[in-house]
């Protein structure tokens, strides 16, 4: 079992490898880790991802207030979003929040992640949905990712950035690295004239696989909202993971169709 400066030190580690991947710029991002039901590690603000040290590493309580922090190191702004998925989910060991350029760019755009077009994505991570925009540092994004936390291990946030959460820091990490590779390849595959999405049958066979894997964490295989309610899969709802109204989802579509064709006529 790892000692508090080992996850301090994998902390530091796991924000570099953010940073590497652009992921974040300048002091962007967040990371946290909870030791036990009242004591959590996380990052400070106004210090980059790239560069911490061990010492760097402040430790609050449930309530987001600190325990013990050197110098002039203070937790980050965002700490109530990242203790608002540990009240809701006690399965939850870390959470990472960061601004990596294709996910934010769906964020910005309106456009949740729900689109099924390769394999892995369904399995391990299922849809991403879009948090209405909230206020850094308010309790507007805590309340707003709150809709989420229930039903997805990742979120993301209407014109901010993404937010992954797992049974282990390395698991939360490998979300957001998921979550940004998946939006990559929506996006490149829409520049080419749109993705080939699986059928509902297919989305449902590679649900079952995950079934049988027996997979940890929250997903649409088992706690789809809107499967429970009698309606598509989030993989087929059509945008409807969204926060905003129906009316938006399909805007959104609209203007996918239109980018589509736009495209075919400029390659004539």
């Amino acid at each position: 079992m790892q000692n508090e400066y080992e996850i301090k030190k994998e902390i530091c580690d796991i924000g570099k490898r953010i940073y590497n991947r652009n992921m974040v710029a300048a002091n962007d991002g967040n990371i946290s880790v909870k030791l036990n039901d009242n004591e959590f590690l996380c990052t400070p603000t106004g210090v980059s991802k790239g560069f911490m040290t061990p010492e760097y590493i402040c430790k609050v309580d449930a309530q987001g207030n600190v325990i013990q922090a050197n110098g002039n190191f203070r937790p980050s702004s965002e700490i109530k979003m990242h203790m608002r998925v540990y009240q809701e989910r006690p399965d939850v060991r870390s959470v990472v929040h960061a601004h990596p350029v294709y996910a934010t760019s769906f964020a910005i755009a309106g456009i949740p992640l729900t689109q099924p077009i390769m394999p892995e994505a369904v399995i391990a991570l299922g849809c991403v949905p879009i948090a209405k925009y909230g206020r850094p540092s308010t309790m507007e994004i805590p309340d707003a990712v709150s809709e989420y936390v229930q039903h997805f291990d990742a979120v993301l946030l209407e014109n901010h950035g993404a937010l992954t959460y797992s049974d282990s820091l390395l698991a939360a990490y490998l979300k957001m690295e998921s979550v940004e590779f998946y939006a990559q390849l929506l996006y490149q595959s829409r520049m080419l004239g749109g993705p080939k999405e699986f059928t509902p049958q297919q989305v449902e066979d590679l649900y079952e696989i995950r079934r049988q894997f027996g997979m940890k964490g929250r997903h649409p295989a088992n706690l789809c909202p809107n499967a429970r309610e009698g309606k598509p899969s989030c993989h087929t709802c059509g945008g409807g993971c969204h926060s905003g109204d129906k009316k938006s989802a399909v805007s959104a579509d609209m203007v996918a169709e239109i980018t589509r064709k736009v495209i075919e006529q400029l390659g004539k």
